[in-house]
């Protein structure tokens, strides 16, 4: 399982990508790992909107479940990744990369020192598998 050391994870799987006041997000390996094949995706917030901190940001499935993505912290979305759409395997074949959701403005920084990092979220997810 890939969980790069320089992002931020929250308990319901999704990471962050904080450069400035500028946040990635999508959905972790752990999760489209559980997952699988992805057959769907829903990205349901647009260019300029506010979410709050566990706001719903949209819907991903596949053959054997279906999940929400929620937002890890809150933000203005300033883009969304709609080719997601246009191949859905890009997901599982590079969540940490090109299979990004949403860039944001960080509203509120102090939320980040509330997710997990690397090792933390590792012994989290560790803890699911059993």
């Amino acid at each position: 399982m890939n969980i790069p050391a320089e992002l931020k994870y929250s308990e319901s799987d999704e990471w962050v990508k904080v450069e400035g006041d500028t946040a990635t997000i999508g959905i972790t390996d752990f999760a489209q790992q559980q997952l699988n094949d992805i057959v769907y995706i829903e990205l349901v917030i647009s260019q300029g909107e506010i979410i709050k901190k566990s706001g719903k940001l949209g819907d991903i499935e596949s053959a054997k479940s279906h999940a929400e993505i929620l937002s890890p912290i809150s933000g203005k979305v300033l883009e969304s990744n709609n080719s997601l759409t246009d191949d859905l395997s890009v997901i599982n074949k590079d969540a940490f990369g090109q299979g990004w959701m949403y860039k944001m403005e960080i509203i509120n920084k102090d939320e980040l020192t509330k997710l997990m990092d690397a090792t933390t979220y590792q012994k989290y997810c560790e803890s699911r598998e059993h």
